[in-house]
């Protein structure tokens, strides 16, 4: 692995001052703003990418769409992610997390906006599936800053021996907006329609636009900020070891994704599941998320073991799908065990989602200071080829293979990013 060095070659954008943009000095503490902005833009996020998903059900019946449909709106929103990651994050590498964030952020908020008055069923009329699938790729796109932008950030002013915890803590906010997402968005779909769901989403990033224009600044070794590590290797996208972190990274989100866009249809249609239990399962993945994030970071900062924590990751998680595929045989033909499905849900999305953190850190610091932005965007665009892909493959799969194949195709994934992890740094 890289060396870590401290020393002051996290510069800010040419136009910038040496520390900021204002030409003030903070203190090592301003390190917790920072990573509470992170927090905040990456959850405003995420309840878009993963709560629009949870309103599945709801989405179906209001833009009248089939599985085929729904599952190609869907897909769309993850498309936008994956095409826009990369270009964002080599913006950010030139640009300076600051900027990149304000500008994601807001356009982010002016398009939630604009789809809440214009892409919304109403008693005259209803959007086409077109219609919704553009405007929801275009939020995608634009969405696909918040990533690169936040994780840049963090890593510059964060040293190595918090970089894990402190990467993980900012992953927690993929499951928290994801969580609150879940358990607002549904219900709040159904009772006041989507014109609520977007609006509310459209004030959530506007919100952290502002936390960012305030408190996001370029840090310098005298207000605590830390290269993220030397610079000695080749670019990260001439870089081997990360195009395959990366890719096992992709790997592993395919079936994270699936519990994020389809277990609430999986619920409802094949166990007979409520709005309120499937909006509670897919709260307790997400709340079961961000408790294994902080104490994997945390974990893995003190023993220095990211590899083999995420190969233990890919392991579990391939063994917890496999239990929820054989799982679903059982219950269709013995229905006493319908209720265990909603458990074996919440385990197989808890563990194919308590890695992010410790992956992000480990290709953060394997891609150098002055490259984070770029490599941890590579990563998320195979993450939401994911979000772009697997929504249009489970229907097909459940034509051809029904429920069974489609957990069975995600213990696949799992275990196909077991072999890129056994390798060591």
């Amino acid at each position: 692995m890289s060396a870590i060095v401290t020393r002051n070659d996290c510069q800010p954008p040419a136009g910038e001052s040496a520390s900021n943009p204002a030409g003030r000095a903070f203190g090592p503490n301003h390190r917790w703003k920072v990573l509470g902005i992170g927090v905040a833009a990456n959850a405003g996020f995420s309840a878009t990418f993963s709560g629009i998903p949870a309103t599945a059900v709801a989405m179906r019946q209001g833009y009248h769409l089939d599985n085929a449909a729904l599952g190609l709106a869907l897909g769309l929103l993850g498309l936008g992610v994956a095409l826009s990651e990369l270009p964002w994050g080599v913006l950010t590498d030139r640009w300076g997390d600051r900027r990149v964030l304000l500008t994601g952020l807001g356009a982010t908020a002016a398009w939630l906006l604009i789809m809440a008055m214009l892409v919304v069923p109403t008693k005259t009329a209803i959007p086409g599936v077109a219609l919704l699938s553009a405007s929801l790729l275009v939020a995608g796109l634009l969405g696909g800053s918040v990533n690169g932008s936040s994780g840049r950030a963090i890593m510059g002013w964060f040293g190595e021996g918090e970089r894990g915890f402190a990467m993980s803590i900012r992953q927690t906010a993929v499951p928290l907006g994801g969580g609150l997402g879940a358990l607002v968005l549904p219900s709040l779909a159904l009772a006041l329609g989507f014109t609520a769901v977007f609006g509310l989403l459209a004030a959530v990033s506007a919100l952290s636009a502002g936390f960012a224009w305030r408190w996001l600044h370029e840090p310098s070794v005298a207000s605590g900020g830390h290269a993220a590590a030397a610079t000695s290797g080749p670019a990260p996208l001439r870089n081997i070891e990360v195009w395959r972190i990366s890719t096992a990274i992709g790997l592993l989100c395919f079936p994270q994704v699936a519990v994020l866009t389809f277990a609430s249809v999986f619920l409802h249609d094949f166990a007979g599941m409520g709005t309120f239990v499937t909006s509670a399962s897919l709260a307790a993945v997400q709340t079961g998320a961000m408790a294994m994030r902080i104490w994997s970071g945390r974990f893995t900062d003190r023993h220095g073991n990211r590899r083999p924590f995420l190969k233990l990751c890919s392991a579990l998680s391939a063994f917890a799908f496999l239990v929820l595929w054989l799982l679903v045989i059982g219950a269709a033909g013995a229905p006493l065990l319908m209720p265990l499905l909603p458990l074996m849900v919440v385990v197989a999305g808890v563990s194919v989602s308590a890695w992010h953190g410790v992956a992000y850190t480990e290709l953060a610091t394997l891609a150098g200071a002055g490259h984070v932005g770029t490599a941890l965007s590579l990563a998320n665009s195979f993450v939401f080829v994911g979000f772009c892909l697997v929504p249009i493959a489970i229907p097909w799969l459940l034509v051809f293979f029904a429920w069974p194949g489609v957990w069975l195709a995600a213990a696949i994934c799992a275990a196909a990013a077991l072999p890129i992890f056994l390798r060591p740094a």
